[in-house]
């Protein structure tokens, strides 16, 4: 059975780089045609694809998130991070972790196993 863990800091500081990193268990990140994404539900809005990091280590991300955000792995704990730098205050939400079975990413219907999610406040 899959399982997928987020852990992060829960407040960031405006304009602070937010790190959450996912731990998986059940399966390796590095094995078979799977992405490991990252998505998030900001306060009052729908759930939106933020990108992902493949199986063999290359990143895609959503063009609304591109330039201040790096998914990075560590291969050796099964891990993958996210950082998005420069937050603000209405990043405030639940960021989830997930598995994506789409190499183009941004269609939730194709994540089948997600985090629990962990929730994230932006605020001094």
């Amino acid at each position: 059975q899959v399982q997928l863990r987020e852990s992060g800091p829960g407040l960031v500081k405006p304009s602070q780089t937010l790190s959450i990193t996912c731990t998986v268990s059940g399966a390796s990140i590095t094995t078979g045609w799977y992405y490991w994404g990252w998505l998030r539900q900001a306060k009052g809005k729908g759930l939106e694809w933020i990108g992902h990091i493949s199986s063999s280590g290359g990143s895609v991300y959503n063009p609304s998130f591109d330039s201040r955000t790096s998914i990075s792995r560590d291969t050796t704990k099964n891990q993958f991070t996210l950082e998005l730098r420069s937050v603000t205050p209405e990043e405030t939400g639940v960021y989830y972790c997930a598995r994506d079975l789409d190499s183009r990413g941004g269609r939730t219907e194709a994540f089948d196993c997600w985090g629990r999610g962990t929730q994230v406040t932006v605020s001094s």
